[in-house]
């Protein structure tokens, strides 16, 4: 009788043990899905902050560019040589702050971008399934000694 149930033992070790990697699989499986579906969403999400970043370099280029040709026009109108001492000044200087505004801009984009990455650090579950097991095996071996 008592072999009887050292077998009975061994079986339901087992059985739980293979319940425990065959839960740690399925964990597996469903942890790989749910990145790959993270990936594809900050994909999309990185994918439209370029979109709208480009959008706002187009038009602030183009905001500059006429910005730029209405004050040479008001400069020649005025007598000034536009291309030349205090009107190339102001060119010069409009210039200047739109490439400070672009690189802002660019650095809030690359903080946008980086906030949402998803960490390496999440956990898949597999090392907390091998420690069930592990557990399940020494009550096994305890039941068994005793």
């Amino acid at each position: 009788m008592a072999a009887l149930a050292s077998i009975a033992t061994l079986v339901g070790t087992g059985a739980s043990v293979y319940g425990n990697i065959r839960q740690a699989q399925q964990q597996t499986a469903l942890n790989k899905a749910q990145v790959q579906i993270a990936q594809q969403q900050e994909s999309a999400r990185q994918q439209a902050l370029l979109a709208q970043q480009s959008a706002d370099a187009q038009a602030r280029q183009l905001t500059l560019a006429k910005t730029i040709a209405t004050t040479r026009a008001r400069l020649a109108a005025s007598g000034l040589a536009a291309d030349g001492g205090s009107g190339a000044a102001l060119t010069a200087g409009l210039a200047q702050e739109a490439a400070a505004e672009q690189n802002a801009d660019a650095a809030t984009l690359s903080a946008r971008l980086a906030q949402g990455r998803v960490s390496l650090l999440n956990p898949d579950g597999t090392f907390n399934a091998m420690l069930q097991s592990g557990r399940t095996f020494g009550f096994a071996a305890k039941s068994l000694l005793d």
